[in-house]
């Protein structure tokens, strides 16, 4: 009886320990997108300055978030196919300390060079190598350490809230950072990568990894999986780049305009930027929580995210009343904040393991196309004309909606 005990006691230990240890996987796992975030949207609010200090345009300014973009949109389906081939962590801990050492190439040419921004622009070439190597891995890894589909939504759900909590913490942090020394945002990034490649070295450990096919037989696999599942992976595919495209988007036309209109600066400028990516945040967890597997709820919360947003910018261009702004953006945000996990997880689900991370990393990719054009398009469409930079915007979200009503049709059992 006591010996039965006994084997009772210790297995409910090893459960504790496993899930403690999971838990831990999972806050290590999700430190990269909130870095990976930070290296970027930390620069937006502080772009004003830096076309000062450096003496540029505002769509050379702009090009400093583009080309990290850029970089990343090239290289991220590569990484994707690594990750696949030799492991995730193989990839994902090199790629954080290149993205370091291009944040201390920034860093070291504001410091000491008069004429900086060439190579501002390299070291953030070299971010946007680490960014194609680290984000976009994420995605697959989770679906390899979880088996239970509503243990990949619900961590899903937390990968993207910690994405979108580093949008919040970003223009703040970033906003106070620059007001300390206007380049101090450059050397503050290679200080969080460190502490994110500690985290994946100790507290997460590799998945088993599957047999490794061909490389022939591994490209004849993805093209098959495009001609039967193309029509909804290429529906993600497109939405998800036209989330980003208007998150970065709207928030580089945001910071901008409180400066130039509302002269609000600095800290003050970063705690507005917070509102609505403080609602991205919180309404990326409650859905990342609430979907479960239920892939058919994940459709539809999808289609009501982006006909939200599609809205949103629409009624942007009744008013620049900064409280008017404030809330309209705050729903904006919502509506992205509850498409993105449903996205994620839809994907995630629907591929197999051995080609997850190859088809994911083309998914990163999209979305890194909308980072990528979202601020010089705003920047040019922003002289020409603000009622054409939103009405074009509401048309492409309310396409994204139309395709996520017709293009993606899951059902409980798919």
């Amino acid at each position: 009886m006591e010996y039965s005990k006994s084997i009772s006691y210790n297995k409910q230990q090893q459960k504790q320990h496993k899930q403690t240890g999971k838990r831990w996987a999972i806050v290590s796992i999700s430190s990269i997108p909130l870095v990976m975030t930070l290296g970027n949207s930390m620069l937006i609010p502080v772009l004003p300055t830096f076309e000062r200090k450096l003496g540029i345009s505002s769509f050379q300014s702009s090009m400093i978030i583009t080309v990290y973009s850029i970089v990343a949109i090239i290289l991220i389906p590569l990484a994707g196919y690594l990750s696949d081939r030799i492991g995730r962590k193989k990839v994902i801990i090199p790629s954080l300390l290149i993205a370091a050492i291009g944040g201390l190439i920034a860093g070291w040419a504001s410091w000491k060079l008069t004429d900086a921004y060439l190579f501002i622009l390299i070291g953030r070439i070299l971010q946007g190598v680490g960014a194609a190597g680290a984000s976009p891995i994420v995605l697959p890894l989770v679906g390899d350490l979880f088996k239970n589909e509503e243990e990949v939504s619900s961590s899903l759900g937390i990968i993207e809230t910690s994405n979108t909590f580093g949008k919040v913490l970003s223009p703040i942090l970033g906003a106070f950072l620059a007001g300390v020394i206007w380049y101090l945002p450059f050397f503050a990034f290679p200080v969080f990568c460190l502490i994110s490649i500690l985290m994946m070295l100790f507290l997460v450990k590799s998945p088993r990894k599957s047999e490794v096919l061909p490389f022939k037989q591994f490209i004849y696999k993805i093209k098959m999986i495009f001609k039967e599942k193309g029509r909804w992976i290429y529906g993600i595919f497109f939405i998800g780049g036209i989330l980003m495209y208007v998150l970065f988007g709207v928030l580089f036309f945001l910071s901008s305009m409180l400066e130039d209109k509302h002269d609000i600066h600095g800290i003050h400028k970063g705690l507005v930027l917070a509102v609505p990516l403080a609602a991205l945040c919180l309404s990326s967890f409650i859905t990342g929580k609430k979907i479960n597997k239920n892939k058919v709820l994940m459709k539809w919360i999808s289609f009501i995210g982006t006909v939200l947003v599609a809205l949103s910018v629409f009624v942007i261009s009744f008013s620049d009343n900064i409280w008017f702004l404030l809330s309209v953006f705050f729903f904006c945000g919502v509506g992205i904040g509850v498409s993105l996990p449903c996205l994620d997880a839809l994907l995630t689900e629907g591929i197999e393991k051995e080609e997850r991370g190859t088809i994911t990393s083309i998914y990163s990719s999209m979305r890194f196309v909308g980072v990528a054009v979202g601020p010089p398009v705003f920047a040019i469409l922003m002289k020409k004309s603000e009622l054409f930079m939103f009405y074009s915007t509401t048309a492409i979200c309310l396409l994204a909606g139309i395709i996520s009503l017709f293009f993606i049709k899951p059902t409980q059992k798919s």
